[in-house]
């Protein structure tokens, strides 16, 4: 089940609810491309459900830090979406909190190898789970407000669900599966929602350790011979959720062109 963790308790609330500041949900946000998104949806104005699983630290520090700039406008909230509970339980927190969903960021995600000769049905679950599966059912979730808002759902997809990672069949398979999810649920919601992906490509190192030399090996397929940056990643979903009213069902990847050697 899903918690609101201590930045949700401000003397502020009732005033939020009662302003109509529009307000995003952001999943896996205390950290990396996620606390980069959240801090561009922030400085838009939005107020915010930074989501986490395990990061608390690092939610409440950023949490801490965004109210010092406005008052109340975050709302943190730990959940492990691997719960069927949880998609609802975080919909709801935002609800009774602001009163309104305007913006879906399903960002949260597991990545790891899983080779063929090596893959378990656990790792099967974990990967589909966080990558397919919550995703959808938190956007089922969210949808009733989000059609009251005439709002946006953006989704973390991957170049890796157009063209397969080697090594990591799973994890390329699920968010295959999430760039269909975005484009089935864009028709499904249409016309009162409008569903997106974005499609990171080197952005940042998987925390497991990227060799040096591998990074090098990568970036020399990237036309632009360079690294992106999360704010590449939150720029695009912001563009996506606040200012492409005409549109949806797409997949923009920010990859520095590397799809173009792949």
């Amino acid at each position: 089940m899903a918690r609101a963790g201590p930045a949700q308790e401000s003397e502020m609330a009732s005033d939020h609810q009662q302003d109509g500041n529009r307000v995003a949900i952001v999943t896996g946000g205390a950290r990396r491309i996620g606390a980069a998104i959240v801090e561009a949806l922030h400085h838009r104005g939005l107020d915010i459900v930074l989501h986490y699983r395990g990061s608390r630290r690092e939610a409440e520090a950023l949490a801490v830090a965004l109210d010092r700039r406005r008052p109340g406008s975050v709302l943190v909230v730990q959940a492990d979406l691997a719960d069927p509970d949880a998609p609802v339980a975080i919909a709801e927190a935002s609800r009774a909190r602001f009163g309104r969903i305007d913006v879906l960021v399903n960002n949260a995600s597991t990545f790891f190898p899983t080779p063929v000769r090596e893959a378990t049905a656990d790792h099967w679950n974990e990967l589909m789970i966080s990558n397919l599966r919550a995703p959808f059912f938190l956007s089922a979730a969210c949808a009733p407000c989000l059609r009251e808002a005439r709002g946006a759902i953006v989704n973390l997809v991957d170049i890796h669900g157009l063209v397969p990672l080697a090594r990591h069949p799973i994890y390329s398979q699920a968010k295959a599966g999430l760039i269909m999810q975005t484009r089935s649920l864009a028709r499904e919601l249409a016309p009162r929602v409008r569903v997106n992906g974005v499609a990171p490509g080197a952005i940042l190192w998987p925390e497991s350790g990227q060799a040096e030399e591998a990074g090098a090996a990568i970036l020399e397929r990237v036309p632009l011979r360079r690294q992106g940056q999360p704010e590449d990643i939150a720029g695009a979903v912001t563009f996506l959720a606040l200012d492409a009213p005409y549109v949806t069902g797409q997949i923009l990847a920010v990859d520095g062109g590397r799809l173009l050697n792949m």
